[in-house]
């Protein structure tokens, strides 16, 4: 079965959410209205709408970090995550947690990186070597 994930949530603006998901993410513009735009995220749909962002608090306990709950993300192969860490580097993008390896030598081993978009919404990108450890034990 193959199956896209979607997920709709509030920006504060459309325009800055354009130029963050389109202009540093990379992601392609889909429909949009005067009240909300769509992106492939990463080959999932992505539905901003304007309003006010849910609440997040840093209650997620993954290894040595404390996450923000909840949060979106996505798992990349680890060139493409390098490739995107690069690009949020040099957008001057400021990192909540900063690219590191997690879970290193372990099952699941992981590269990480959170960050916020500009409306303050937490997003994760995840890069794995291999796409059949993800869900490894």
């Amino acid at each position: 079965m193959r199956s896209l994930f979607h997920l709709a949530y509030h920006v504060t603006d459309l325009d800055a959410a354009r130029g963050f998901y389109g202009g540093i993410l990379g992601c392609e513009e889909g429909r949009s209205t005067e009240t909300w735009v769509d992106f492939d995220f990463f080959g999932h749909q992505i539905s901003l709408h304007l309003g006010t962002p849910f609440e997040v608090t840093r209650t997620g306990k993954v290894g040595d970090h404390k996450v923000m709950m909840p949060h979106l993300g996505v798992i990349l192969p680890l060139d493409d995550w390098f490739a995107l860490a690069e690009r949020l580097e040099k957008g001057g993008i400021a990192f909540d947690i900063p690219p590191v390896i997690r879970f290193e030598g372990e099952p699941g081993e992981q590269r990480t990186m959170f960050f916020f978009d500009p409306s303050g919404n937490p997003i994760e990108v995840k890069g794995f070597k291999d796409f059949d450890s993800v869900f490894a034990r």
